[in-house]
């Protein structure tokens, strides 16, 4: 089993493929951190800790708590309480305090991997199944209880790691910081990867050593975006494609995100993994929950290549629902840069009756085909056929591309709005905006709403209705400006850090 609990030592062993990550409950209640990294045989590994070193105890001498908890490698570190690295979560409780201290309660094993309400998330198969961990934590003063959620996956060395925060107290409590992993390690001499880039040279690789304090990687454009990339590697300076050890992860999630590592003043590492808490608040009501996305973590004996082919084989197999999963993608032509916004029905026929004796099997009609949309300074919004383009509409387009046995695709920026836009002009209060304050444009458009509900299902219903309308296999869908002004028209003051979540 990929998962076990020994009473006697209280640790926790999670086996995924090659793979032991071990924790432990420890003197005072707390959940500490043991070992990650290549397996070793069943024992008790608690003596990695060395508790025993530490005078300060809290069960045999609490006269210096915050020592214990500024050396223990905690598995869920909060703000507050005297542990001064760097915290995984953080409250602003209903008197206005920060400080939050959690201890373990129970725990559970399922079998299988529950969903997280909402969010994109790996998931087992029938070639590779999981087993998941849930420890329930709990802070008695606010009557929070958070669960870290732990997924092993049996074939492959990876663990999915996502934390449920439940408010089971009498009054109302604001969520600061809900990081959805953390991990302190031994060691002091790692090297830090990350991949940064932008257009037209994205995921550029960067390799540092790390150094005493802070170093991080973070979005806070309202997207996980390509300047830097939701994922950090922490491995060994001798470490190379082929050989050394590496720890990764990845966050499952296309929003702001922060990914730090800080090397103590201890010589340890602990690395953070989550939400953005830029501009982040979450109010939860008594009975009320919230569900962090999840971070997934690989270690590698391989090197970094081993690393990234367990990502690669994991996202592929575990993450991506789709009917095309195993299909073999069709060879397309877009008509982007034959054309950009100037073209028509012949147009775009005349280039297929080109590509189709090439054996290219799709034709991708890229930006213009809608509203008005001669340039890129109007029509987001308007997703309704462009007629001075296509006058016989989408379907006579995909009939005609279906003779040459070609099949169509086409474009969107559902998310968007152009000030240029017949949904603008009738709902101005759409677009994402700060009441009284100069909305920011960029590339000639702002960012529609889509936390209210009436836009969504909005857009929606155009988008439906496009795609319903002609035989459409392939849409290709842009994000081609970050938020500004972020704020929601629908939301009261006290929730407007909910906005970027």
């Amino acid at each position: 089993m990929p998962i076990g609990f020994e009473a006697s030592c209280r640790q926790f062993r999670l086996r995924a493929g090659s793979t032991d990550y071990v924790m432990a409950v420890v003197p005072g209640g707390y959940l500490a951190h043991v070992y990650w990294g290549k397996a070793v045989p069943d024992s008790d590994l608690t003596d990695l800790l060395r508790l025993d070193e530490n005078p300060f105890t809290p069960e045999t001498n609490d006269r210096d708590r915050a020592v214990y908890l500024d050396t223990l490698p905690l598995e869920y570190p909060c703000f507050g309480i005297g542990d001064f690295r760097e915290p995984a979560f953080k409250i602003r409780a209903a008197d206005g305090t920060s400080a939050c201290d959690l201890r373990y309660v129970s725990h559970k094993i399922i079998e299988g991997k529950p969903k997280i309400p909402g969010l994109p998330a790996t998931f087992p198969t029938e070639e590779s199944g999981c087993d998941t961990l849930e420890i329930l934590m709990s802070d008695q003063k606010t009557g929070l209880e958070v669960t870290l959620c732990y997924t092993a996956f049996q074939e492959l060395d990876a663990i999915a790691r996502s934390v449920r925060v439940r408010n089971c107290g009498s009054e109302k409590c604001t969520l600061t910081r809900v990081l959805s992993a953390a991990v302190d390690l031994e060691s002091s001499d790692l090297h830090m990867i990350t991949l940064h880039g932008s257009w037209a040279r994205e995921r550029m690789v960067e390799r540092c050593c790390l150094h005493h304090g802070k170093q991080s990687v973070d979005s806070v454009r309202g997207c996980s975006s390509h300047q830097y990339n939701p994922f950090a590697a922490l491995c060994e300076p001798s470490a190379d494609e082929e050989r050394g050890e590496v720890f990764g992860f990845s966050f499952v999630y296309s929003g702001n995100f922060t990914a730090l590592a800080e090397l103590t003043q201890h010589d340890t590492t602990r690395f953070v993994m989550g939400i953005s808490d830029a501009d982040f608040s979450w109010e939860l009501s008594p009975g009320e929950e919230f569900c962090s996305p999840e971070a997934v973590l690989v270690h590698s004996s391989e090197g970094i290549g081993g690393m990234s082919r367990t990502f690669h084989d994991l996202f592929r197999s575990n993450l991506i629902r789709s009917p095309f999963l195993r299909k073999p993608r069709p060879v397309l032509i877009n008509n982007w840069e034959a054309t950009y916004f100037d073209f028509d029905e012949e147009k775009l026929l005349a280039i297929a009756r080109e590509a189709a004796p090439l054996g290219i099997e799709m034709l991708v009609m890229d930006d213009g085909w809608f509203g008005h949309r001669d340039d890129d300074n109007s029509s987001l919004g308007d997703w309704y056929v462009y007629r001075k383009k296509l006058p016989s509409g989408l379907k006579s387009l995909s009939d005609k591309l279906g003779e040459l046995g070609m099949k169509l695709g086409i474009w969107f920026e559902p998310e968007m709005i152009s000030p240029d836009s017949e949904l603008y002009r009738s709902h101005p209060d759409w677009a994402v905006q700060i009441s009284g304050r100069p909305m920011t444009l960029c590339r000639g458009q702002y960012v529609l709403d889509l936390t209210r509900r009436e836009i969504l299902d909005h857009v929606w219903e155009m988008m439906q209705s496009v795609l319903d309308s002609a035989d459409i296999a392939y849409v290709k869908w842009d994000m081609n400006r970050q938020i500004t002004e972020a704020a929601s028209q629908q939301l009261p003051a006290s929730r407007q850090g909910e906005v970027l979540a």
